[in-house]
């Protein structure tokens, strides 16, 4: 049990998901470390969709990203993209993924 703001809630509280890393990636990947200790790999192409992320699509723009307050950023911060949704979008990365192509096809990430 925790309180916040006069409000006693069951359950521990967990602390806000944030982004420790960033890396972008080719095929408009970026590898991201979460607070978690968890690294994950998203495919930023879906965003693509929406127009605030069209600047995205020019690989210099999309590989001058970087964190700030756990969140990743471009544009000096015109663009940016929630843990959550990074994290609820992502797969799980290995260091066997990045060792070999073959290793990272082998676990089902070869269609990122």
């Amino acid at each position: 049990m925790f309180e916040k703001d006069g409000i006693a809630y069951a359950g521990n509280q967990t602390p806000p998901l944030k982004v420790w890393g960033v890396r972008p990636l080719d095929n408009f990947m970026l590898w991201l470390r979460f607070n978690t200790g968890e690294s994950r790999l998203l495919d930023c192409k879906p965003l693509f969709d929406f127009p605030a992320f069209a600047p995205l699509k020019d690989q210099e723009v999309f590989k001058s990203v970087y964190i700030d307050y756990g969140v990743p950023v471009w544009n000096d911060g015109e663009i940016d993209l929630s843990p959550e949704y990074a994290y609820e979008n992502s797969v799980p990365a290995s260091a066997a993924a990045f060792s070999t192509p073959l290793k990272f096809e082998q676990e089902g990430l070869s269609s990122l």
